[in-house]
């Protein structure tokens, strides 16, 4: 009977292992199936996971034994599927939801998965886990996804996701993370989120997210990260927030946040990052922030914060990172701060602080510290390199007064550091020391006196020393000799004494060297002539004797000269006509004799010349026949003789060019005529009368034929447009210069802006105000209105360019149609671009998250291509003069397009024709702004400026003279880049390296050593 009892358990057991082999064989042969469909339907590399994905007819557990990224339950069904990472590029349209409905754990992150997410998500009812980020998806978040009422963790962030945030969202309660950012969700945050009472992460930054924060998000009291910056969230802060007790951080940067900061935010007791930055805040910083003791970041920087900082701001002991600068803070500095034992970071610039810099801070252990364009007052801190870290310290443009503290002489750690424009005092060799990572120092517009310290020599890194207007006396060190790595030195406006030191031969980096306005003797020294790379010298308002170097003709890129002001004899050597790329030359107030030499005639990129107050002798040489009018040139006060040439260049020169030469006539106003153009009177009544009778009668003849001319003319021009007051524009009431009818043109304009009213206006330059006009359905154009002052200057050269200018056909330039002038309005006819600027793009949150990587390399690349047009295939070459994001215009499809010529010229390889300079404060290159001229390597600059700024998103400002000592790394980083738009993947991020190396060329402070745009374009081409 026992033996009975067990054969029918045996049986029993049998009979449930083999209806469960059955079942497990029949579940996992049909998901198995099911996927083998799907998987038809993608692109799938030969490395991917999806690739161990094949039949087998022979094991039915096949998928939960051998194919990879599939994990089954006991039953055989699918329990997880993990695709990460798998090169896949497909849709969801052929997956079986229908038949995966114990899956738990569903990853497909980091593929290439694009096309909508099914509304069939909810058939997936056992979802605890679901990533789908950094793929392609489009379309809205489904609302079916609500139905999920066991998931845990969502992930849909990175894709092209848009619409709204689903109200049905609330309906997960269970969720515990939820990461929507880097999508383009527009639209308000619903209320509805907060029923999700489990969840603890919050990620929807980088998106179009609008309206205001909800009151019903006090309610998440277990949340314990937060981030919903960088998007379009209006309105206050909702004071309900301080119920979050478990929060760590919360960042909403980068919104159009307004309101006060809500005092219920010091109830958030486990906040350990704070950041508000780039919003509209008002109001005072709230005292209640001092009870946040565990905070160690508070960013409130870029908001409009007033009154003064809070005094409890120093009980945050744990604090590394302080940032409330630019805002409108006043009061002083509270000494409290001095209890921050933690801190690294501390900025206050840009603000109305005002009174002394409390003395503790010196304590404190800083890496960077920003207090410049305050109103601060008083003494530094005594000890403020305490902890040796100190990097970067900016302090100009205060009413600082007093030393420079003992404990900054032995700051070793410091690489920038700006005291310009402020009242320190002290002795200069005293107060610093050898900073072996020091890069820039500026310690300008200040009272320091004492000698200059051959300890300056002795900063290897040191690549900038500007010591200017102060009370610095004794000699220069030779040893400043040793400085081979200094590019910019001044120490112009002092009273140092003693001979130009023949060391500072030595230093062959040297770009600019300024030592004007001191009380320096001697001659100068041959061996400036061994500084190949100088780009500008001014040793001007000296003592200086003797002759002007021979070797000057090795100064090959110099730009400006200035020995003005000494006591230089002897002749001008014939060699200044190798130093062909001068604009600037000032030789005047000296002892210079001779003849000026006819090797002059070589400087043909001369903007302004002064030899006043010589002893130069002779003629005006011959050597000026060949320059143009408009240059800046004196020779008064010599002992010139002869008469002044009949050259374009004296065409309209005043007396002042001249006065004070004896020996000079000619038909100058002012000068005495020379012999040969004094009319000799006649003293024979008889020929004055014959004159009489044969002039009378012809100068009678010809009024009448002026006459007649005149009144002709007046009765056409009444005939073609009666309505019309006669016009100084070529002669005639309308010019035009086009390839269509401009008479025409003129009257669709005005008819078709409503005679330029303000709300067909698009944007204002500097040469006019640019109105959008449709003249015909479909055709529409950008008309740029002329100011009235426009129409005067140069008016020849301006028409010559624009003829020039219509001929250009380039994809990258924007099309100029035409020139329209009449008594009343004179306007350029541009092609019309959809996207507007660049500038006007990276200036909103929301349009510049449209500009991905791809399309910010594909703006930099068109604009480089533009360039390298204008430089070397147009003839003669083209210098834009004003190159910057707000002249860049992109079409439809974010092509850029180089605009506004207003500003721009025609550069003649004969000759100069800059007269004045131009361009955009922040994009102009240093030797433009110091020498006047412009070159294409002064469009190269731009550039530079452009690339970097689309790259980071914003104008890059004191960044620039950090990178030569910056990786192109660290400019990839979230705390350079632009942090609107989520990190380029591998494959672009190549190209984004390749940009902002090339910028880095471009920006470098010699010209010689950019590239030129023909060399970028092709790099950027090959890439």
């Amino acid at each position: 009977m026992p033996s009975s009892k067990f054969l029918l358990f045996s049986l029993a057991l049998l009979i449930i292992t083999f209806s469960s082999i059955l079942k497990f064989a029949s579940a996992s042969l049909e998901e198995a199936n099911a996927l083998l469909k799907w998987k038809e339907s993608l692109q799938i590399p030969n490395n991917s996971l999806v690739s161990s994905w094949l039949p087998n007819n022979s094991s039915a557990s096949a998928p939960c034994t051998s194919w990879l990224g599939v994990i089954c339950n006991t039953d055989g069904s699918i329990h997880t599927l993990n695709l990460t990472s798998s090169g896949i590029n497909g849709t969801l349209h052929r997956f079986p939801f229908s038949l995966l409905r114990n899956l738990m754990h569903f990853e497909l992150n980091v593929n290439n998965f694009f096309g909508p997410i099914p509304p069939e998500i909810r058939l997936l009812s056992n979802l605890v886990y679901l990533d789908f980020s950094e793929n392609r998806f489009s379309g809205v978040i489904p609302p079916e996804i609500g139905m999920l009422a066991t998931l845990e963790t969502l992930y849909l962030n990175g894709n092209n996701l848009n619409g709204s945030i689903p109200q049905k969202i609330g309906q997960l309660t269970f969720l515990y993370e939820l990461a929507l950012y880097n999508n383009s969700l527009e639209g308000e945050l619903p209320p509805s989120l907060g029923n999700l009472k489990n969840l603890a992460y919050l990620y929807l930054d980088n998106n179009k997210l609008s309206g205001p924060i909800p009151q019903e998000f006090g309610q998440l009291v277990n949340l314990v990260e937060v981030y919903i910056t960088q998007n379009s969230l209006h309105g206050p802060i909702p004071k309900e927030i301080g119920n979050l007790k478990k929060l760590t951080i919360l960042y909403l940067f980068q919104n159009h946040l307004n309101g006060s900061i809500p005092q219920e935010i010091g109830s958030m007791v486990s906040l350990e990052r704070l950041s508000l930055f780039s919003n509209n805040l008002s109001g005072s910083i709230p005292s209640s922030l001092g009870e946040l003791t565990s905070l160690n970041l508070l960013h409130l920087y870029q908001n409009q914060l007033s009154g003064s900082i809070p005094i409890e701001i120093g009980n945050l002991k744990s604090l590394t990172k302080l940032a409330v600068s630019e805002n409108n803070l006043s009061g002083s500095i509270p000494s409290s701060l001095e209890n921050l034992s933690s801190l690294q970071y501390l900025s206050i610039r840009d603000n109305k602080l005002s009174g002394n810099i409390p003395q503790g801070l010196g304590s404190l252990d800083l890496v960077d510290l920003e207090m410049d364009t305050n109103q601060l007052s008083g003494h530094l801190p005594k000890d403020l390199c305490h902890g040796g870290n100190l990097i970067y310290l900016s302090l100009r443009g205060n009413q600082l007064t007093g030393p420079i503290p003992r404990g900054l002489r032995n700051c070793r750690s410091l690489m920038r550091a700006f005291f310009d424009d402020n009242q320190f005092t002290g002795d200069i060799s005293k107060s610093f020391g050898v900073y072996p990572s020091l890069v820039y120092l500026d310690l300008s517009h200040n009272k320091f006196h004492g000698q200059l310290s051959e300890n300056w020599s002795k900063c290897k890194n040191l690549t900038a020393l500007r010591i200017a207007y102060n009370n610095i006396s004794g000699s220069i060190p030779p040893e400043f000799g040793n400085s081979t790595q200094l590019g910019r030195l001044d120490l112009s406006s002092n009273h140092i004494v003693g001979e130009i030191p023949k060391e500072i031969g030595k230093m062959k980096s040297m770009l600019y060297l300024s030592l004007a306005d001191n009380q320096l003797s001697g001659i100068i020294p041959n061996e400036l002539g061994l500084l190949r790379d100088l780009i500008a010298l001014d040793l001007s308002t000296n003592r200086l004797i003797g002759m002007i170097p021979r070797n000057i003709s090795n100064w090959e890129h110099i730009y400006y000269l200035n020995l003005s002001n000494n006591k230089l004899t002897e002749k001008i050597p014939s060699e200044i006509g190798k130093v062909s790329q001068l604009t600037t030359l000032d030789l005047s107030h000296n002892l210079l004799f001779g003849e000026i030499p006819s090797e002059v005639q070589s400087l043909q990129n001369l903007v302004k010349l002064d030899l006043s107050h010589n002893r130069l002798s002779g003629s005006i040489p011959d050597a000026f026949e060949k320059f143009l009018s408009g240059i800046d040139i004196t020779f008064s006060y010599n002992e010139l003789t002869g008469p002044v040439p009949p050259y374009a260049i004296f065409a309209n020169a005043s007396i002042h060019v001249f006065q004070g030469n004896p020996g000079l006539c000619g038909n100058v106003t002012g000068l005495k005529l020379c012999s040969s153009q004094n009319i000799m009177k006649k003293k024979d009544p008889f020929h004055h009368k014959l004159v009489l009778v044969i002039v009378l009668p012809i100068f009678g003849a010809f009024l009448l034929g002026l006459l007649m001319c005149c009144l002709i003319a007046y009765r056409r021009q009444k005939k073609i447009l009666p309505h019309e007051q006669p016009s100084d524009d070529e002669g005639d009431d309308f010019f035009s210069i086009s390839s269509f009818d401009g008479r025409v043109v003129y009257d669709e304009v005005l008819k078709a802006t409503n005679d330029f009213d303000d709300a067909y206006c698009i944007g204002t330059g500097g040469y006019g105000v640019v109105y959008k006009a449709e003249l015909q359905p479909n055709n529409v154009v950008a008309v740029k209105k002329l100011h009235s002052s426009s129409g005067n200057v140069d008016r020849k050269g301006f028409l010559n360019e624009v003829r020039t200018l219509t001929n250009i056909r380039h994809r990258n330039i924007v099309k100029l149609y035409g020139y329209c002038a009449h008594a009343r309005h004179s306007f350029l006819i541009y092609e019309y671009l959809e996207k507007g600027s660049v500038g006007s793009i990276l200036s909103s949150d929301i349009l510049a998250k449209e500009l991905d990587w791809l399309k910010r390399i594909k703006i930099v690349k068109g604009v480089a291509n533009a360039l390298a047009y204008m430089h070397h295939d147009c003839s003669p070459p083209i210098i834009h003069r004003d190159i910057s994001i707000a002249n860049i215009l992109l079409d439809f499809d974010y092509e850029a397009h180089i605009s506004d010529f207003g500003t721009s010229k025609l550069l003649k390889l004969d000759s100069s024709n800059w007269t004045a300079i131009a361009g955009t404060y922040g994009y102009i290159s240093p030797e433009l702004a110091y020498t006047m001229v412009a070159t294409e390597k002064c469009d190269v600059y731009s550039f530079g400026v452009v690339a970097l700024e689309v790259m980071i998103g914003k104008h890059p400002g004191e960044l620039i003279t950090s990178l030569p000592t910056l990786a192109i790394d660290y400019l990839l980083l979230a705390n350079v880049g632009d942090r609107r738009i989520p990190p380029p993947s591998s494959a672009v991020e190549k190209q984004v390296k390749l940009v902002l190396s090339l910028s880095r060329a471009c920006l470098n402070s010699n010209p010689h050593a950019r590239p030129t745009m023909r060399q970028v374009s092709n790099m950027l081409m090959e890439d």
